[in-house]
């Protein structure tokens, strides 16, 4: 593999020579000079300098996408060629979204590792829609995601079902009524996570089908993870909808607590997400590895 298009695609990703010199374990100006070979090659600029920023250019752009299909396939020689050997080696790119990654995705990536110790992970965490977009620009084989809406390029796969449930501090003096009406919403204060996250979306889908608006609510405000929220609730009167699977320790501690709503229950899927059409072996390993101990059929 040509080491200056792996400069060239890392200083490409993070629009920084700095930060690809960090990543990469090499000075800066050796990124410099792997970059400028590469504009002598071609006789034409790869990045516009202006000052401390960069810019990726046309052509630029045209070597990125060519690389990334480049670093693609020499991904598969890898994983195809380990195949002679007893153990199977290779690279994955995964990506999970927020509640995904913090929640549930380590004890996935354990059972792989323990069976396949030679195949590295690398793990890129966001919300659905950055899962959703790093899988359309090929940054990663594999997404886990927990969204409502589909794009059409994009094949999504339910493995475990999750619900989201209105929680708030146990402190709260709401948690003296066993149930309350979708009507109660109006008048109480929440904390929601931030545009394109998919349980966002989700709960604006479920609201939407009892004809209630996520602008009905008082948002008091919008924070980027579900650990910030759950440390919102523990020192406020708010409330938000969680899943289930976030809220364990702070429920068996009695630190948030379950408000039920009348007639409404939200139900979600986790989806695995690749591109149509498009598989390699190494990614079916690990997508039937999950398959085979959550017990659902690909």
């Amino acid at each position: 593999m040509d080491f200056r298009l792996k400069v060239f695609y890392t200083v490409a990703l993070r629009l920084s020579f700095t930060k690809a010199a960090t990543e990469l374990y090499i000075t800066q100006p050796a990124v410099s000079k792997h970059v400028q070979e590469l504009e002598e090659t071609y006789k034409t600029k790869l990045f516009e300098r202006n000052g401390s920023k960069i810019a990726i250019t046309p052509a630029g752009e045209i070597l990125l996408k060519y690389t990334k299909s480049i670093f693609e396939i020499y991904r598969e020689i890898d994983f195809e060629m380990s195949s002679f050997n007893t153990d199977r080696q290779g690279l994955l790119r995964l990506g999970a979204s927020t509640t995904i990654s913090q929640y549930i995705i380590s004890p996935v990536l354990a059972r792989f590792h323990q069976k396949q110790k030679d195949i590295k992970v690398n793990l890129l965490n966001g919300n659905t829609e950055q899962i959703e977009n790093a899988l359309i620009n090929k940054e990663i084989e594999i997404g886990i995601v927990e969204g409502q809406t589909k794009n059409q390029s994009i094949k999504y796969i339910p493995f475990l079902k999750d619900e989201l449930v209105l929680v708030c501090s146990s402190k709260n003096p709401f948690v003296l009524q066993n149930e309350i009406s979708v009507n109660d919403l109006k008048s109480m204060k929440f904390i929601t996570r931030e545009r394109g996250s998919g349980t966002l979306e989700v709960i604006e889908f479920a609201l939407k089908k009892i004809n209630f608006k996520l602008t009905d609510l008082q948002i008091e405000m919008q924070l980027g993870s579900t650990e910030s929220i759950k440390s919102y609730l523990l020192n406020s009167d708010c409330f938000a909808f969680m899943s289930i699977h976030a809220v364990g320790k702070e429920l068996k501690n009695n630190e948030l607590v379950v408000i039920d709503i009348e007639n409404l229950s939200i139900e979600r899927y986790f989806y695995i997400i690749t591109l149509q059409g498009k598989s390699d072996p190494l990614s079916e390993l690990f997508i039937q590895n999950i398959a085979s101990h959550y017990n659902f059929k690909l």
